[in-house]
């Protein structure tokens, strides 16, 4: 891989988790979230092994279904409640929606499938 490319994915990725760990707004975590999957997938899948493509296909999928669950749960949030602010989750199914996107999206117990070999 090309030292220019991998140096602009470190630094996607770099950018994503600091645009996630400081949003306030639901909608700026997802757009930090999106930005690490899609700059982590050209490194997984850089050994073009079809393993490596496996992977990255699996990876992009659960992340992808992940996200959909992340927003399906903001959106709930935002309908009981009336704001997009992230500290104001109160509403139970929200709640356990994001609990099983942010499970999905960290590969925990039951949701680790999709981890590389």
């Amino acid at each position: 891989m090309n030292p220019y490319a991998k140096l602009t994915f470190l630094m996607s990725l770099m950018l994503g988790t600091t645009i996630t760990a400081s949003s306030n707004h639901w909608v700026s975590a997802w757009a930090g979230l999106e930005i690490n999957t899609l700059a982590i997938i050209p490194l997984i899948s850089k050994s073009h092994h079809p393993r490596a493509i496996e992977a990255a296909i699996k990876y992009f999928l659960v992340q992808a279904a992940a996200s959909t669950l992340l927003l399906f749960s903001s959106m709930i949030n935002a309908w009981h409640t009336g704001q997009w602010d992230i500290t104001q989750l109160n509403h139970p199914t929200s709640s356990l929606l994001l609990t099983t996107a942010i499970a999905m999206k960290l590969g925990l117990v039951r949701f680790h499938f999709w981890f590389p070999e």
